[in-house]
């Protein structure tokens, strides 16, 4: 049986760069920009999980904030988005210390939490920050076994689990989520062979990136893997990540295109799978087309997030989108 997908229109956060800001106002910026999305659309809001910028974003020494400091601190500023990690890396956090700041941001928030988590991927900032930075293997198979401590946290009693990575001896999690069925869980990465599988077996929902071609085909995958293990693929909210650029004219969707495409290192024209972009008719149409490919949900950033005007009108669009 189907269920209602966690997220239709998301926000990601994916930087702090505002220019003409100090550092003791950066939070109030991100005040700012989390009650423009939920009052223009977006029913949700992620941050990062990174603690130095990455390269697709901007340099490695502009502000960062981190992430779930963050979040808690958005819960108490903000009345109805869902609140997220887009995604938590495993190897930053005990999996079950993270569920149960989770949790807390659970109660905080009013039951608007969720938790999104992933492998992770960045070395460089591991490696500085003194962090292990294990095998692809054998994060991935950290993973699975963090999800699974994860929602024991959410739902059980002191649980207990032991595993190759990580393991647990009856933790008390109290107060515990405001739904008996804890936050939804979000798994990142469309790794076809471990991580989609993944997904279809521990997940609620998960996050593609790409064309709505490259979408269609993981939803494929998914649904095949969710038949392997008996389980109704619609249980799972399937969720496209990408940049969303609204203009007025040809022109500038050509210049967001090439400020896109100089952080991602691609050519304009080879970023088109990584953005809506166009005028409002023409993102409809975009999105549309990520629809029928299977995407329920829309989780994007803004190249200038400190540009409000900009992110009502992404906002509202999306929506309308969305609710078509």
């Amino acid at each position: 049986m189907s269920r209602p997908a966690i997220t239709k229109v998301g926000l990601q956060i994916p930087g702090y760069s505002f220019p003409g800001t100090m550092d003791h106002q950066l939070f109030d910026r991100v005040v700012e920009m989390a009650r423009t999305a939920e009052a223009n659309g977006f029913d949700s809001i992620w941050t990062m999980d990174h603690v130095h910028q990455i390269a697709s974003v901007g340099e490695p020494d502009e502000p960062i904030l981190e992430a779930y400091t963050t979040i808690a601190a958005l819960a108490a500023v903000t009345s109805t988005a869902r609140l997220g990690v887009l995604v938590s890396c495993n190897g930053f956090r005990n999996p079950a210390l993270l569920a149960k700041m989770v949790t807390t941001i659970d109660v905080i928030s009013k039951g608007r939490a969720m938790l999104g988590i992933g492998a992770g991927w960045h070395e460089e900032e591991c490696r500085a920050y003194g962090m292990e930075f294990q095998t692809t293997g054998e994060r991935l198979k950290a993973l699975a076994e963090a999800v699974q401590i994860c929602r024991a946290m959410f739902t059980e009693d002191a649980p207990r689990f032991s595993g190759t990575y990580h393991r647990i001896d009856e933790p008390i999690n109290v107060p515990g989520p405001i739904n008996p069925e804890g936050p939804p869980i979000l798994i990142g990465g469309g790794g076809e062979r471990v991580l989609i599988p993944m997904v279809a077996k521990y997940g609620d929902a998960c996050n593609f990136f790409g064309a709505p071609a490259t979408v269609r085909h993981k939803i494929d995958v998914l649904e095949k893997a969710c038949a392997a293990v008996g389980r109704d693929s619609g249980q799972i909210t399937k969720t496209w990540l990408g940049h969303a650029i609204i203009t007025d004219s040809e022109a500038e969707a050509q210049e967001g295109l090439e400020r896109l495409g100089t952080l991602l290192g691609r050519a304009p024209n080879a970023v088109r799978g990584f953005a809506l972009c166009g005028t409002r008719e023409e993102v409809r149409r975009q999105i549309a087309e990520y629809r029928e490919a299977g995407a329920e949900g829309l989780i994007v950033t803004v190249l200038d997030p400190g540009d409000l005007e900009h992110l009502r009108l992404v906002g509202t669009t999306l929506r309308e989108a969305m609710d078509d």
